[in-house]
């Protein structure tokens, strides 16, 4: 350890032989004094100014999240609301072999999970015109004893020749009328959302449908035609019945 005798003082600034302390270089050594608070002031400042910065390109990115957001709702409420009700017949004419009854449930009653596969022929509502058929199929959920009848899910679409497809999904009861969800379509149909009524009137071989659809452009006039009101007395034209060319669809199915 040293001795105390060791320690000398130092002198708090010693200038250079060849500097004058009344010299201007004299005079600015003499000045400096390493303790100033430059750089605590410089680095509060350097802070100001970043957090400045930080809340100005905060509120810079919000309008623009502002201003993508309005651009969205503009196009959603760009998207037809009017309703438009487009009235169609489904008939069995017997000659497709439809329904075809699967009793995967092995049970001589009606249970879960017999499937039912199906096709009918499709007509507009005045039943001047086959506009082409359904396809789908109705899985069994529940027998309805009481009411005769039977509860299905089902699964089907609605074929349009060149003008598309509407596709449908429902709780489907055999005895009385249901109301289906519109799950989506192609072609004219695309972008459609809506649902439709299904009256029974004589189950399963007459039923009507009336389609509020949505999201779509004006649908052609040979399709939006007056319909005849239910019955089960009602049949196609005959021409309707034969495909002849004035009483069919473009590229009916």
């Amino acid at each position: 350890m040293a001795s105390t005798s060791s320690l000398k003082p130092m002198s708090s600034l010693k200038l250079p032989n060849s500097v004058s302390p009344s010299s201007p270089e004299g005079q600015r050594l003499l000045s400096f004094n390493p303790l100033t608070p430059f750089s605590t002031q410089n680095l509060r400042i350097r802070t100001t100014q970043q957090g400045f910065s930080s809340r100005r390109q905060s509120k810079s990115i919000a309008p623009k999240a502002l201003f993508f957001g309005n651009r969205k709702t503009k196009s959603e409420s760009a998207r037809p609301t009017k309703v438009q009700e487009l009235c169609v017949y489904e008939i069995n004419e017997r000659d497709r072999g439809s329904p075809a009854f699967l009793k995967l449930s092995q049970k001589p009653v009606n249970s879960l999970g017999d499937l039912v596969p199906f096709s009918n022929k499709l007509y507009t509502g005045d039943l001047e015109k086959q506009l082409g058929i359904t396809a789908g199929i109705c899985i069994l959920i529940q027998l309805v004893a009481a009411m005769k009848g039977d509860r299905y899910e089902a699964i089907y679409s609605f074929y349009f020749g060149d003008y598309g497809h509407l596709s449908v999904q429902v709780p489907y009861l055999t005895y009385e009328d249901t109301r289906l969800a519109v799950t989506g379509g192609s072609g004219i149909f695309e972008g459609v959302y809506s649902e439709v009524k299904l009256q029974q009137i004589v189950f399963p071989f007459k039923i009507f449908y009336t389609f509020y659809l949505k999201g779509i452009k004006d649908l052609p006039a040979e399709l939006m035609v007056h319909p005849i009101a239910p019955s089960p007395s009602i049949e196609p034209s005959a021409a309707a019945k034969a495909t002849e060319p004035q009483a069919t669809i473009s590229n009916f199915t």
